[in-house]
């Protein structure tokens, strides 16, 4: 012979996160990693389970390699301006930090910065 349950109309049950007293019939499981746990929360503490922990469930297959590279051939050396710097090849770039343009002198053969800080000032009027 199967017990029935009592129906719990005026049962109530506390929080298992914030311990607020609720009836038992809002309170609701947690999901960890599509398992139910039991945990009972109340409708402020429940949340659905979090997809970041649900690695290794499906496949991911992320090659990172080439098969067959081929080489850059679209490099163009554009040669020097007039000041004598590199002047806009494809891969020439330069960056500046604290100060901008200051490179330092073992910096140069590795990376060479030709920037200059620009800055101005002007007048505000408050009415």
């Amino acid at each position: 012979m199967a017990y029935k349950y009592a129906s719990g109309k005026k049962a109530f049950g506390f929080c298992g996160r914030c311990d607020f007293r609720y009836p038992l019939k809002q309170l609701r499981r947690i999901m960890i990693k599509d398992t139910l746990t039991q945990l009972m929360v109340c409708p402020e503490c429940w949340e659905p389970s979090q997809p970041q922990l649900q690695t290794g469930k499906f496949p991911v297959n992320d090659p990172q390699a080439l098969r067959d590279p081929r080489p850059d051939t679209s490099y163009q050396v554009s040669g020097l301006d007039i000041n004598g710097y590199p002047a806009s090849g494809s891969r020439v770039f330069q960056w500046g930090w604290n100060p901008i343009g200051g490179a330092s002198q073992f910096d140069v053969p590795l990376t060479p910065n030709y920037l200059s800080a620009l800055g101005q000032l002007g007048q505000a009027t408050a009415v």
